[in-house]
């Protein structure tokens, strides 16, 4: 009896010191946890802990999310937890920067103007009830930035988002861009109509955010406040100008080039020769890249289809329309973006043996070929390329992103400038074989109304510009936060059963469908060699056709029903192990310990039993 007693003492002592231990760590450790998802989802990365420690000032974040209004919307509560969670992550880290509130906006309450006033997107109920879902942020300068509504397609960038708007907040000023471009991509002159030109609607898109300097093509030196380098069309760039952006990017500046072996654009300014193709050879090499020169890409399936002058339309292989499966859309730079138009664009490709990392932005498909550039200028019907088109079966790379340690194009220097920077440990730059992406005709309709600009996109290459130029103005930290998974992860293995059993599915039908074909021939057949005054009797051979197509497709339906069967008894099967293994397993595996151990004590003569000291 004392046996038992002193047992179940014992045992409720464990019981409490276990209580008391999870109460000890709730309570004095509450950033303390052990993220055990596959990819991380639940910890920050070391970018976006250094943007934390960079905050001077004060930030408040409002978390406005309808949790009363959305209880019957479990996948977005599944994913409004973990928005809660990471912002939560985000205070601790922060060390008393940021100050989170969390806000259920009730329908017509002040919650729900203060909502509206940020500019956060409500989602209809009905009723008038809207779901708010988004986040405001404010500085201690009194500058705001938001999220509008967390879109559940996009999580696998919310801690860059997050990340993104702390770090535009703790910034004071606008990201600085210096632009040098060929093409006046800022406004010009058009000597035909003596009139200027206006800017190219992507400039305007871009003045909202960036603060623009304009460089002069002979620039000896690029300005320590410039945060990014926008490169458009860079051609018969003096040694010295060269240099300037070697040095620039050595020393942690962001480089966005857009290079171009034929520029459509150029070719279609008044006054203007053959066109050029601008290329940056002896930089690339030391970036570890190359343009094929001389080469465009030309791609069948992507081909776009042309208006012509005199009347109808032809398909264009050398201008594309990318669709979003030949987008990286892992990359920050074209996440939820649908499509990206590009014209005689060039081909990129790294450099073997480079130190760098080349990552491919667009691509072609495989239906895809170099053409020579000296044929363009020649060209009468652009449908001769398709004709011509003989696919190589490769994918070809139109725009990259380039990342990593470099070294200077210059070692030696240039005369004057003997003692510049000799090599980085890493360099970021995004590098776009193609500067018509960029010209109004090949991504927005631009009308005036009421001296007003109104644009209408219907291509993506102007969030294509903006994303990459907002992502390279951002620190390194920022940079280097990557995309990250889901939380709701799919069933492979049950997808995996539906695929092979809808493969089953639709090879039987298909048989069914070839025997109903021959059944019907053959009875045409039969039809045929029939007496034509009894037409509408059928003769005994005609009869014993049709009662066995009548059989074989009872047969098959019987054959399509188990196939089904087999599918629904294989996922409800798996899902048995999976409940059994999730209300079974721990228990059965904490018990097996408890038994080992109690065999171990008895081994070794001792009492496994606690005993109260005397």
């Amino acid at each position: 009896m004392k046996k038992l007693i002193y047992s179940s003492a014992g045992l409720a002592l464990i019981a409490a010191v276990f209580l008391a231990f999870n109460l000890f760590i709730t309570l004095a450790l509450p950033d303390v946890r052990l993220d055990l998802t596959q990819q991380k989802l639940y910890s920050i990365s070391p970018g976006t802990q250094q943007i934390l420690k960079s905050i001077d000032e004060p930030i408040n974040l409002y978390f406005f999310w309808s949790d009363k209004a959305s209880r019957d919307i479990a996948p977005l509560r599944l994913y409004a937890r973990r928005v809660k969670e990471m912002l939560q992550t985000y205070e601790s880290k922060a060390l008393g920067k940021i100050r989170l509130h969390i806000i259920d906006p009730a329908p017509f309450s002040e919650d729900e103007d203060r909502a509206a006033k940020f500019g956060l997107q409500g989602l209809p109920l009905g009723a008038g009830e809207q779901i708010y879902f988004g986040l405001a942020g404010t500085s201690a300068l009194d500058e705001t930035q938001v999220i509008p509504f967390f879109a559940p397609d996009q999580e696998a960038f919310l801690e860059y988002e997050l990340s993104r708007l702390v770090q535009s907040l703790a910034q004071t000023q606008k990201p600085v861009v210096g632009v040098l471009s060929g093409l006046p991509i800022e406004g010009g002159f058009d000597p035909m109509r003596q009139a200027p030109t206006a800017p190219w609607y992507v400039m305007e898109n871009l003045k909202q955010s960036f603060h623009i300097e304009t460089l002069a093509a002979d620039t000896k030196q690029i300005a320590d406040n410039i945060s990014v380098l926008l490169l458009v069309h860079p051609k018969n760039l003096s040694e010295p100008t060269l240099y300037a952006i070697d040095q620039f990017v050595l020393k942690g500046g962001k480089l966005l080039a857009f290079v171009d072996p034929y520029s459509e654009m150029e070719r279609g300014m008044p006054m203007m020769a053959a066109p050029q193709g601008s290329d940056l050879p002896s930089l690339f090499k030391a970036w570890g890249l190359a343009m094929q020169p001389g080469k465009i890409i030309a791609d069948a399936s992507y081909a776009m289809t042309l208006s012509m002058s005199a009347g109808g339309t032809v398909r264009h292989a050398g201008w594309l329309n990318l669709p979003a499966e030949r987008l990286d859309r892992d990359d920050v730079s074209l996440a939820g973006l649908n499509n990206i138009t590009v014209a005689s664009a060039g081909i990129l490709s790294p450099l073997e043996g480079a130190t760098t990392r080349f990552t491919p932005l667009l691509q072609s498909s495989t239906e895809a070929m170099p053409f020579d550039v000296a044929r363009l200028a020649l060209l009468q019907d652009p449908e001769e390329i398709i004709r011509e088109l003989k696919p190589t079966g490769e994918q070809y790379s139109l725009a990259a992103r380039i990342a990593g340690p470099a070294q200077s194009a210059f070692p030696d220097g240039i005369e004057g400038q003997k003692d510049g920077l000799k090599q980085s440990d890493n360099i970021n730059l995004i590098v776009v074989a193609d500067t018509d992406i960029l010209s109004d005709r090949l991504w927005v309709q631009v009308r005036e109304l009421f001296g007003q600009r109104l644009a209408q996109p219907w291509a993506d290459n102007g969030s294509f510009a903006a994303n990459a130029l907002d992502n390279l103005s951002g620190s390194d930290a920022l940079i280097s936060v990557r995309s990250r998974g889901r939380a709701a992860r799919p069933f492979t293995r049950v997808e995996a059963l539906q695929r092979e059993a809808e493969a089953d599915f639709r090879a039987k039908e298909q048989a069914l469908q070839q025997r109903l074909s021959e059944t019907e021939q053959r009875l045409a057949e039969l039809q045929q060699q029939q007496d034509p005054s009894k037409v509408f009797e059928l003769s005994a051979e005609q009869k014993t056709a049709l009662q066995q197509f009548i059989d074989q497709r009872i047969e098959l339906r019987k054959d399509l029903r188990e196939v089904r069967y087999q599918l629904n008894a294989n996922i409800e099967a798996l899902g048995r192990w999976l409940k059994l293994a999730n209300i079974l397993l721990m228990p059965l595996l904490i018990s097996l310990a408890a038994l080992l151990f109690v065999l171990r004590c008895r081994r070794k003569g001792k009492h496994c039993a606690l005993k109260p000291a005397h």
